[in-house]
């Protein structure tokens, strides 16, 4: 006769916590495994790009898909000079040329550090400009130092509200438009010269003005325009290989020296390159070492600002269109409107390139991804 067992009973005690352990079951403390990537994702990362394969290709790929980021049309990650990583949006590729906006800042500056190498301007003097130089005109006292730095004290309101009272609006597009330098040089001043910090396209223009009337003492604007194209192009943009860049003038031949020059994404990244070995290509010192590391010294007004380059140190909290706290302090950059970004890193051998079009919200959350990127490469 089989051994009876008598019916089982559980204490309410017991019940409890056993009808919870498939829910507790179900819970992790470890984060979900990252979706796998796209073949299109590995496919943008070359075979040995000096950081770990899939975590590049990852950290690009959500530099053009995550939410919030705005439209990436092509990044170049350039790691010791070669490419690492290169990837574009349908519709763009590597012939597409890229509007800079004020991502020209930066050459602008490299143009005029050039002609002070060549003797032609001096850095701590009243630069040409004719109505300046008129006696008791208090504009006199600004110098080119000042100008690179963004504090001459001119008038200019480069972000006003509202945008067509902007110094920058009013230049490129309104009762600036024909003669920009002319409008930006005839502003006058609101504060002593050298004594504070205001980010301004119009005081590029100025320097590109400054650039034409040393290169050529005609006012025709197309000996202007070539003297200053042919400039560009015979000391800087041919040396380097930037077959692609197409700087734009206006009517008076004055190159739109803070807004508007188009190059292809690898033009961008090879320019970055150029700064990383501090004004040095394949051995040809093509501008002095001393000038690139004036353009990225902080200057006496605004830690994060040297001479037309942004710098990631020192940012005040409410304007930080870097990622200072997450270094590296070494960092500088060419910033563009609606996200155009060249990173140099020089103590990773690195270049970051990204250009495509963000709103004002997305811009922070691009960066932060630009940031995932610049991590993967130790520093030395």
């Amino acid at each position: 006769m089989p051994f009876a067992h008598p019916p089982m009973r559980f204490s309410p005690r017991l019940i409890a916590p056993l009808a919870a352990l498939p829910v507790l079951a179900g819970c992790s403390s470890q984060p979900a495994a990252p979706p796998p990537l796209s073949k299109e994702a590995l496919a943008a990362v070359d075979a040995n790009p000096g950081a770990p394969t899939e975590e590049l290709a990852r950290a690009v790929d959500e530099a053009f898909t995550k939410d919030g980021v705005g439209e990436t049309r092509a990044i170049v990650v350039l790691h010791g000079g070669q490419i690492a990583a290169e990837r574009y949006a349908p519709g763009y590729g590597p012939k597409t040329r890229f509007v800079s906006w004020s991502m020209a800042k930066t050459v602008t500056a490299v143009m005029i550090g050039m002609l002070i190498a060549d003797g032609r301007l001096q850095l701590d003097e009243t630069p040409p400009v004719p109505r300046w130089r008129r006696p008791g005109d208090p504009r006199g006292e600004i110098t080119l130092r000042q100008l690179l730095q963004m504090r001459s004290g001119l008038r200019h309101c480069e972000a006003c509200d509202p945008p067509y009272e902007s110094s920058e609006v009013r230049m490129l597009f309104l009762d600036g438009r024909d003669n920009m330098a002319d409008f930006a040089e005839s502003q006058p001043l609101e504060a002593e010269p050298g004594s504070q910090f205001e980010y301004s396209s119009s005081t590029t223009v100025i320097l590109a003005d400054i650039a034409a009337r040393v290169l050529t003492r005609s006012t025709d604007p197309e000996l202007r325009r070539r003297a200053v194209a042919d400039y560009l192009h015979s000391r800087l943009f041919g040396p380097l290989g930037m077959t692609s860049m197409v700087p734009e003038f206006d009517r008076s031949g004055t190159l739109i020296g803070g807004s508007l020059i188009h190059g292809t994404a690898r033009d961008w990244a090879r320019f970055g390159d150029f700064l990383r070995n501090e004004g040095s290509y394949k051995g040809t010192q093509l501008v002095p070492r001393r000038w690139v590391e004036f353009m990225t010294t902080s200057s006496p007004r605004r830690a994060n600002y040297g001479a037309q380059t942004w710098l990631n140190r020192g940012a005040p909290k409410d304007d930080d269109p870097l990622f200072t706290a997450r270094g590296p302090k070494s960092l500088f950059a060419m910033i563009g409107h609606m996200g155009q970004f060249v990173l140099v890193a020089p103590d990773r051998k690195l270049v970051v390139v990204r250009l495509g079009h963000s709103d004002s919200e997305q811009i922070p959350r691009e960066v932060q991804e630009l940031a995932d990127i610049v991590e993967l490469y130790p520093g030395r």
